[in-house]
């Protein structure tokens, strides 16, 4: 049975949505897009109709060609500009790294704001291939550094033997920016096997429980990352 978020409706509704929020920053986009279209089912019918065959049959290869091939084209670039846009948007608001790791694929496990400071400084937690990875991010470095430190100790308490990254987001000397840090997570390396993420996710519920639900922050996180992802992955 399919899920709401499966349904053709749910999926008009996100690229709706992704739309919207990339033209905010990006006016030009529809023409872009048209124009990028028409481009590229121009190059698609020139070289379906260059296949050997002729009549009507070669003629709606060529339109069908023509068709797909545009619009394959007009989604590349969509994704693209949208994706730019999103980063642009999220860059200096609260928790924007958390909207960014939401572009993180299958095998990788995001809970947004397991730490913060008083003064909005938050760390978010994910959980893959390289291990155990905090992110932090904050008006100051110093502040989420030290957040960091202490979040890094409670995590080597309840996952020892577990590989922790540290990650700082920003565009600050040694801190990841925003439109690299999934990248920069991705590249982390292979410590821990897929079975394994399971007894780890098992232990970090114990150290979750004993601190309760942390509010995020106040301040939109795009939710529109989510809908790319799922545009990616072809859901």
């Amino acid at each position: 049975m399919s899920t709401p978020e499966s349904t053709p409706t749910s999926r008009r509704a996100q690229i709706m949505q992704t739309y919207q929020m990339a033209k905010r920053s990006d006016p030009h986009l529809g023409l872009i897009i048209l124009g990028v279209f028409v481009l590229g089912a121009a190059v698609g019918f020139g070289l379906m109709w260059l296949l050997p065959g002729s009549g009507v049959l070669s003629l709606i290869i060529a339109i069908v060609g023509a068709l797909l091939i545009g619009m394959l084209c007009a989604l590349l670039v969509f994704g693209r500009r949208a994706q730019r846009a999103a980063y642009q948007q999220m860059e200096g608001q609260p928790a924007a790294a958390a909207g960014a790791l939401q572009m993180l694929r299958r095998g990788w496990k995001v809970d947004p704001v397991v730490g913060f400071t008083k003064q909005q400084d938050v760390v978010h937690r994910v959980v893959g291939p390289p291990g155990i990875v905090l992110v932090g991010e904050g008006s100051s470095p110093s502040r989420v550094k030290q957040l960091l430190v202490t979040e890094r100790k409670k995590h080597e308490r309840v996952a020892h033997g577990v590989p922790i990254h540290e990650i700082v987001a920003g565009r600050g000397e040694g801190e990841v920016p925003l439109p690299k840090l999934v990248r920069h997570v991705q590249k982390l390396g292979r410590s821990v096997k897929p079975a394994e993420m399971t007894d780890i996710l098992q232990r970090l519920k114990a150290l979750d429980a004993q601190r309760g639900k942390l509010p995020l922050p106040k301040g939109p996180v795009p939710t529109s990352m989510k809908g790319m992802r799922s545009q990616q992955r072809g859901r």
